[in-house]
């Protein structure tokens, strides 16, 4: 998009998203107010009748706007563009682009001002759970798309706006979809920060115990287990940096920085105390390596780590076509350094190949998803919705 030409298109495209504005603020509030949070299970609904009420409600929109739409058993569903254009070499381009974003939500929990589902607008600012995280950005991605096919333009590539609904809670919506659906062969998740995020660290969930237990201790065994758990958290925890140097596995990375610990728990396990943790690990180092220094760093306290699960950590090169163009896009659209960066999140990159996370948070927003009162405002989202659209043009040529 450099030479005046493009430079024109670009004005098109923009403006186009801008006259949609009124469109998308009323289609996000309306999906909002979808209690989408997961429930029981129910026929044609793995994740409870709201996150499948969500999805057919934005199917249904995406079917007006002219898109194919499939939903693939309540699981996720997607809306798609297909491809009318050729390669410069005037063959078909194979595979898709894509946008994938969720629509289930995390719990309410409390301190709200407003109803959590009243999509609440004041002063350009939506308020509800999930309007940022990740209802909003999804559905500028759909608009931005919409305004795409509004003015013709035709992709060479088929692109596609993907909907899950178990992002929150295990991502198993996206195991099925792969289960189906060929992987994209570019693509984003706008669900984290910019600018581009081209690398992603892993993250992997540890259980520490206190090694060679009775399964089932009596009162007095259960009480000297408590006490053996206590004087591990005081050493290795509450009294250790968040880094994990008590357990050995302090890797400072220049990429992307220091190890991090968090979310820790205790938990009963077979009517024995444990503690559990989050580790957010850099590239370079596997899961599997960070549970043996562990081990060996707790060895002396008696105790045994469990790696529980792992999500391995997602790299791209900073020059490569997918992270240049996003870089491109976001500085067109905002003005300011696209530089790519690294996260400590876990999006849908991490089982999703070939996308990286992309949005829709800027620099200086933080802790706002999963929070009371959790906003978007309406400049915010319409600026998203343009940045995705120039973005899945690019993607799509």
């Amino acid at each position: 998009m450099g030479d005046q030409m493009d430079s024109a298109l670009c004005e098109r495209i923009l403006a186009e998203v801008e006259a949609l504005s009124d469109e998308l603020v009323e289609a996000l509030r309306d999906v909002v107010r979808i209690d989408s949070v997961q429930a029981d299970p129910e026929p044609g609904a793995p994740f409870g009748p709201g996150c499948r009420r969500a999805l057919d409600h934005t199917l249904e929109l995406a079917e007006g706007m002219g898109f194919e739409t499939y939903n693939l058993d309540g699981y996720a569903g997607y809306a798609s563009w297909p491809s009318v254009g050729a390669g410069a070499d005037g063959e078909p381009l194979e595979g898709y682009v894509c946008a994938v974003g969720h629509l289930d939500v995390v719990p309410v929990g409390t301190g709200w001002k407003e109803p959590p589902f009243s999509a609440y607008l004041a002063d350009g600012t939506i308020y509800g759970r999930g309007v940022l995280d990740n209802k909003g950005p999804i559905y500028a991605c759909l608009f931005a798309l919409w305004a795409l096919r509004r003015l013709g333009l035709e992709p060479r590539r088929e692109v596609r706006v993907i909907f899950g609904c178990n992002e929150e809670t295990g991502m198993a919506d996206m195991a099925h979809y792969l289960s189906h659906e060929p992987a994209p062969v570019m693509g984003f998740t706008p669900d984290c920060k910019y600018p581009v995020v081209y690398a992603e660290r892993g993250r992997a969930r540890v259980r520490l115990a206190p090694k060679d237990a009775p399964a089932s201790p009596s009162g007095a065994v259960y009480a000297e287990e408590v006490e053996r758990l206590f004087t591990f958290v005081n050493e290795f925890v509450l009294n250790a940096k968040p880094n994990g140097e008590r357990l050995g596995i302090d890797v400072n990375d220049p990429e992307f920085g220091v190890t991090q610990t968090r979310n820790w728990r205790l938990v009963h396990v077979d009517g024995r105390p444990c503690i559990e943790l989050a580790v957010s690990y850099p590239a370079g180092i596997t899961g599997e390596e960070l549970l043996r220094r562990m081990n060996e760093a707790i060895a002396s306290a008696d105790f045994v780590a469990t790696l529980l699960s792992d999500l391995a950590p997602v790299r791209f090169e900073r020059d490569c076509r997918l992270v240049r163009t996003l870089q491109d896009t976001y500085e067109r659209v905002t003005g300011n350094d696209g530089t790519p960066v690294t996260t400590t999140g876990g999006t849908y990159a991490k089982v999703v190949p070939n996308i990286v996370p992309f949005g829709p948070s800027f620099p200086g927003q933080r802790d706002i998803g999963h929070q009371p009162n959790e906003w978007m405002t309406v400049e915010d989202l319409l600026t998203n919705a343009k940045i995705y659209a120039l973005s899945l043009y690019q993607l799509s040529r």
